[in-house]
């Protein structure tokens, strides 16, 4: 029995909930659809996949100028900015679409070959072994690499990066001290950098941004150092998430893992369907004025919590919600979050998804958990296993 009473002190923090948050949406939906937490900010959190989609379109009672919470209070408290994710219409509008281009299909597609050279140089490290585990030896690696490439960063700061998104997701939101440190540090090192590309830009993110303008002026360098901040926080832990909680899946499912290997045409609506029921991002707003939501009185810059993972389980939305059906053939998930500011890198989540499990499929062959009470799930904001030991059927 959980000693958490959720439906008033909701705790996304909490071990509990990053081990089973299904049970916990369950219970919500049925007893409880708009939960809350006195104890952090009086957060509400809804459950119900019209709620949360409700939510994520109203940007008049919602603002988007913190969508990350912490304890102490919220980000635009502190003026920390990760645009466009963290702005509203009209700077929202212009930011977004000053970078649609360095995102676009084409571009992203042109990054493949990258992926899979380094998904293949990772499983090289522990292919001739009994296992590994799946979230420290690979997953972790893969985007930071990727990302490390589009910002024009050498490979061997990846180290500093996972540190950095490792204490700005699990451990700042709970620690001042921590957030005021390693945010610190991140901008010194992104100031260099910004600094650096002015003087002699290349054809990486950084230098794009430091030759754009936005509502008519050029960016800042505190805009161009949150964007890298965004960049960090949703194209790395976010990915190793989804592709650490695919390998977990498969490892509990040899049935999915035989038949992925035998149809691979059934690829696209399979990797579809892990983000549906793995979605690892629960996204956050700042209630913009005071009013009235199904019933609960929401005042000005209480911070919600918009569970798109909660969303997607939803049964009144998704037949047999609960299980995960590789050719799902009607699947409107919201992994990518929904409205203005659905996901703006989900061709390249989805690209590093796919090709890292598949890739590991086909090098390692059946494979399946060697301590299922070993598994560790981050907790916050981003769901994924952190600790996932695997063992090689041979």
């Amino acid at each position: 029995m959980s000693t958490i009473d959720w439906q008033r002190e909701f705790d996304h923090f909490s071990p509990e909930y990053a081990a089973d948050p299904f049970s916990v949406w369950d219970e919500l939906r049925d007893v409880c659809p708009v939960a809350s937490s006195a104890h952090i900010r009086n957060m509400w959190v809804p459950t119900r996949h019209e709620d949360i989609v409700a939510i994520a379109h109203d940007t008049e009672h919602f603002s988007s100028r913190s969508p990350l919470i912490a304890q102490f209070g919220n980000m635009s408290d502190f003026g920390i900015t990760a645009p466009p994710i963290s702005s509203d219409p009209p700077y929202h509008t212009d930011i977004r679409r000053m970078l649609l281009p360095f995102f676009s299909p084409a571009r992203i597609e042109a990054l493949r070959p990258s992926v899979e050279a380094y998904a293949d140089e990772l499983i090289d490290g522990f292919i001739d072994g009994d296992g590994c585990d799946a979230a420290a030896d690979y997953a972790q690696f893969i985007p930071v690499r990727i990302i490390a490439k589009m910002l024009g960063i050498a490979p061997e700061d990846g180290d500093q990066f996972r540190t950095w998104v490792n204490a700005l997701l699990e451990n700042a939101p709970t620690n001042i001290e921590i957030a005021g440190v390693n945010l610190a540090q991140l901008y010194g090192y992104f100031y260099e950098r910004i600094d650096a590309r002015r003087k002699d830009p290349g054809e990486d993110l950084i230098s794009f941004l430091v030759s754009q303008d936005v509502l008519g002026r050029e960016l800042s360098d505190p805009e161009i150092q949150g964007v890298c901040l965004l960049l960090l926080l949703a194209g790395i832990d976010t990915t190793w998430s989804a592709i650490g909680a695919s390998i977990w899946h498969l490892a509990g499912h040899p049935e999915d893992q035989k038949r992925l290997r035998e149809e691979p045409d059934i690829w696209p609506v399979a990797l579809e369907e892990f983000l549906r029921a793995y979605a690892p991002v629960t996204m956050a707003r700042e209630v913009a004025v005071d009013h009235e939501f199904k019933g609960c009185p929401m005042r000005q810059s209480e911070p919600l919590l918009l569970p798109f993972p909660a969303a997607n389980r939803d049964p009144s939305v998704f037949e047999r919600a609960d299980e995960v059906i590789l050719d799902r053939a009607d699947n409107r998930h919201v992994a990518f979050g929904v409205g203005i500011h659905r996901c703006l890198g989900s061709n390249l989540a989805r690209l590093e998804v796919q090709v890292a499990v598949s890739k590991f499929l086909e090098r390692v062959g059946p494979f399946h958990l060697a301590d299922p009470d070993a598994v560790r799930w981050s907790t916050g904001q981003i769901r994924g296993p952190r600790v996932l030991p695997i063992a090689f059927d041979k």
